[in-house]
């Protein structure tokens, strides 16, 4: 018998500059259901995602962004291209899936960076967004990127002040600029050791989840440069949603759109004012604050697996791209 969590399609889309890999799981014809990984930098992984709705009325649809996962070129192997790697080009990319899928519209979920992403890009396309289901909420502006890679440090001084002495940052430069800049750098070995650090930061300031491990996040060198750099080149740049493009001042834009916003109490990384701020301005948006959980865990993704049945019953049709 086949198993219907396994992707029975898969392949990549042509953009510029690189090639988007995407995987299709579940029913052919279901209610399409877009899956946002985190990071920046992150992948697709193992997949664990797709087993999350039902593969009979649903239609789960992931893609590795651009730059890390199965979507090519890699990041550390496309320098030259590294300032085209922005929000707004993802959104681009994030399209040109759609398009080459034939959906007319999806259910758009993400997780951590992943639902800063999946904001941008239904503010982007609203017509193209059924719902939203978001889990470890973020919007990537200036004032969660200093708290993740300073502020926290008020919880994990140790740690962070390893993080800035391992920095390397000039007068004047933020900590994560430093990283930013030698990651992208020249010299290679030093971006290595670079990402090293970082990655030890990373595993600390998410440690008090019940679902935490001590240990590098990453033990590939590969994966750990692919993280590390992503995510330093989006924060340095407050995940390139700034003014005009910024969130929290624009989602009463997706008032109409049923939101979905699970966020777990103890986490520290992104404390839960994000997701606070947003469902108070956004009148169709619904919050969940999970009690015992920091940044994810098993009964937010319950909420999150719910959260998308109910907007499914709220359209009462199926898909009919």
């Amino acid at each position: 018998m086949t198993d219907q969590h396994i992707p029975f399609d898969n392949g990549w889309v042509d953009v510029p500059n690189a090639k988007i890999y995407w995987e299709a799981t579940g029913s052919p014809d279901g209610v399409p259901v877009l899956y946002l990984h985190g990071g920046p930098g992150g992948s697709l992984g193992k997949g664990g995602y797709r087993k999350r709705h039902d593969a009979e009325q649903f239609l789960t649809i992931g893609l590795d962004q651009r730059g890390c996962g199965q979507s090519t070129p890699t990041v550390q192997d496309d320098l030259d291209h590294l300032a085209d790697n922005t929000t707004a080009t993802l959104i681009e990319d994030i399209e040109a899936v759609r398009q080459h899928l034939g959906i007319e519209q999806w259910i758009v979920t993400g997780i951590s960076w992943g639902s800063t992403l999946a904001l941008a890009y239904a503010l982007a396309h609203p017509s193209r967004v059924l719902g939203i289901a978001l889990m470890a909420v973020t919007t990537t502006n200036r004032d969660e990127v200093d708290w993740i890679t300073e502020g926290v440090g008020r919880i994990f001084p140790e740690a962070w002040e390893e993080l800035v002495r391992a920095s390397a940052a000039m007068p004047g430069e933020r900590v994560v600029e430093a990283y930013a800049r030698r990651l992208a750098g020249p010299d290679r070995e030093d971006a290595r050791i670079a990402a090293i650090a970082w990655d030890r930061w990373e595993a600390w300031h998410i440690s008090f989840s019940s679902y935490w491990q001590p240990g590098p996040m990453f033990s590939d060198e590969r994966l750990r440069m692919t993280f590390a750099l992503l995510v330093t080149h989006y924060w340095a740049n407050d995940g390139f949603l700034v003014g005009e493009t910024e969130i929290i001042p624009r989602i009463h834009e997706l008032d109409g759109i049923p939101g979905h916003l699970i966020h777990g109490r103890r986490d520290v990384s992104g404390p839960a004012i994000t997701p606070w701020k947003l469902q108070r301005q956004w009148a169709t948006s619904k919050l969940t604050i999970v009690e015992d959980e920091g940044h994810g865990g098993p009964t937010s993704v319950e909420a999150l697996v719910a959260a998308v049945e109910e907007i499914s019953v709220g359209l009462g049709t199926t898909n009919e791209a």
